[in-house]
């Protein structure tokens, strides 16, 4: 919004120090401390109202560890929507609302909010686990998904509309013709449930999110400046530059959230939040042609995401379990391990990985 205010001025011929908005990087830097301090600024008084109207909190799994039923009983859910409203209000004021990428991101982001909300509200009324049935919540996320992959690609150059990137080989493009739309839609569901799996101790997805959706602002920035890309040896999209603003206020978002959900939780980001920072950092892999980059950042959520496969399918088939409890966390918490010790080790591994993501600039 200031960003198009500023514009329509220095068409007219109003130059002022406000030519500062112009730039990405300020924005960007804007972007995130504006949503930082929405978000501590409406946490107490958010978290008060969650437990006013939400009494028991959130139902805890009776097969998950058993100390959950104790310390993180009436532990108000839900927190993914002061993530939201953080992340919208700073977009509104620095965002460029002009940009396509923006608004295709934003809005899928948004979307697996509400189902994630849906998801925790129907938890919620009737005091137990069960949320949205599997075929209502997926058919959501699909269609989503499926939606954004189109949009996306209908902003694409025509070069790179139905291409799959790889990090180590720029000249080396896989056509995948009509079907790219359906890899989107596979990459944005399948991270849109991995964080949500990752969501089991007190801030053990947002410190990741929040690495991840650094690393992603920085790809951004490169991917949008054809100077840069061409140095870096990566796909320039033009336009994805604007995504900058976007990760930088889910940074933002998720650092002031993490005040509240740093151990012991005062309230949970729900699948509002965890579904809609997933489906976040898949459109936004999408949209810069990072997909598979996408796999090395948030390689702690794939992995994740893989306990769970490997844990059902070998019981399925041998009616034994290769981990104590999936998702994998709880393999460590089965196995003595505090839950400070488990999110703070994961955090490092999430360092990590974010690191190397980003030398995959250089090695390219």
């Amino acid at each position: 919004m200031l960003y198009l205010l500023i514009s329509h001025a220095i068409h007219d011929g109003h130059i002022t120090l406000l030519n500062l908005l112009r730039y990405i990087s300020f924005r960007a830097g804007c972007a995130c401390l504006t949503a930082l301090g929405v978000s501590l600024m409406l946490g107490r008084p958010f978290i008060a109202m969650l437990r006013r109207i939400q009494r028991g909190g959130q139902p805890i799994r009776a097969l998950g560890p058993e100390r959950h039923l104790v310390e993180k009983a009436g532990t108000p859910t839900m927190g993914g929507v002061l993530i939201l409203t953080a992340l919208s209000i700073s977009m509104l004021l620095w965002g460029n609302l002009e940009n396509g990428f923006v608004w295709a991101v934003w809005l899928t982001t948004l979307g697996f909010g509400a189902i994630g909300f849906a998801d925790d509200y129907r938890k919620l009324a009737r005091r137990n686990t069960d949320g949205l049935s599997k075929k209502a919540r997926l058919g959501g996320e699909f269609t989503l998904s499926l939606l954004c992959g189109l949009w996306l690609q209908y902003l694409m150059p025509p070069e790179l509309a139905n291409q799959l990137a790889f990090p180590f080989a720029k000249d080396f493009l896989l056509p995948l013709g009509p079907l790219y739309p359906l890899f989107a839609m596979i990459v944005i569901t399948g991270f849109g449930n991995a964080v949500n799996f990752t969501d089991g101790l007190d801030g053990l997805a947002i410190g990741p999110v929040v690495t991840a959706a650094l690393v992603f602002a920085i790809l951004s920035y490169l991917v949008g400046n054809h100077v840069f890309a061409d140095y870096l040896q990566v796909h320039a999209v033009p336009g994805t530059g604007e995504l900058t603003v976007f990760c930088a206020a889910l940074v933002g978002a998720g650092l002031g959230f993490l005040w509240f959900n740093a151990p012991p939780a005062a309230v949970f980001m729900g699948d509002t939040g965890s579904l809609s920072l997933g489906g976040a950092l898949g459109s936004l892999a999408v949209a810069i042609k990072h997909e598979l980059v996408l796999c090395i950042v948030g390689g702690l959520f794939v992995a994740e995401t893989l306990s769970v496969i490997i844990q059902v399918g070998w019981y399925k088939r041998t009616g034994r379990r290769v981990f104590l409890m999936a998702p994998i966390h709880h393999h460590f918490e089965k196995k003595g391990w505090t839950e400070p010790t488990i999110v703070i080790r994961f955090w490092i591994i999430s360092i990590i990985l974010g690191l190397c993501g980003l030398a995959t600039l250089k090695l390219r």
